[in-house]
């Protein structure tokens, strides 16, 4: 029964026009027009974490050729905020904020195509040990970071799709 729901299902989203964004279902397969995109360098060290997570996810088969877009992210800013605090005025859990704005031009034309305000949230724990309390710190950007990314793939996917 349940194969007959699905198939239903299936039939209705095809009649109406719907496509995936990510292809037919493969692998790791990016949205299409992501490889007409050529990716700015952005500044900081966040900034180099998230455009190699941009490569990665923008380049399956090498960098483009002739890119017809530049998309730049401007300088992450990083906020960190304590949630909660103990009685002695201690955190215990603290919470990351990333914020930037990402442009798309058109290259042939030089317009702005495309901008978009980005923000990403992670928390982590502040424990015993200084060391522990790094790595989870570590761990809560580079999980904010690859959220930017995938903010930011979505935005450009959708926006090249129109």
């Amino acid at each position: 029964m349940k194969n007959v729901h699905f198939l239903i299902l299936t039939l209705i989203l095809a009649a109406c026009g719907f496509t995936p964004m990510y292809g037919s279902g493969g692998h790791g397969d990016a949205p299409a027009g992501l490889e007409k995109v050529e990716i700015a360098v952005i500044p900081n060290e966040e900034g180099v974490y998230l455009r190699n997570a941009l490569i990665d996810n923008f380049y399956q088969n090498g960098y483009p050729a002739n890119p017809a877009y530049v998309l730049q992210v401007a300088e992450i800013k990083k906020v960190i905020s304590d949630l909660d605090i103990t009685i002695d005025s201690e955190a215990t859990r603290k919470q990351i904020k990333l914020t930037t704005v990402l442009t798309l031009t058109d290259k042939a034309t030089g317009t702005v195509v495309l901008t978009r305000n980005l923000t990403a949230l992670a928390g982590f724990n502040v424990l015993g040990s200084q060391f522990t309390t790094r790595v989870s710190e570590n761990d809560a950007r580079e999980a904010a970071l690859n959220d930017l990314a995938r903010q930011i793939e979505t935005q450009v996917a959708l926006y090249l799709k129109r």
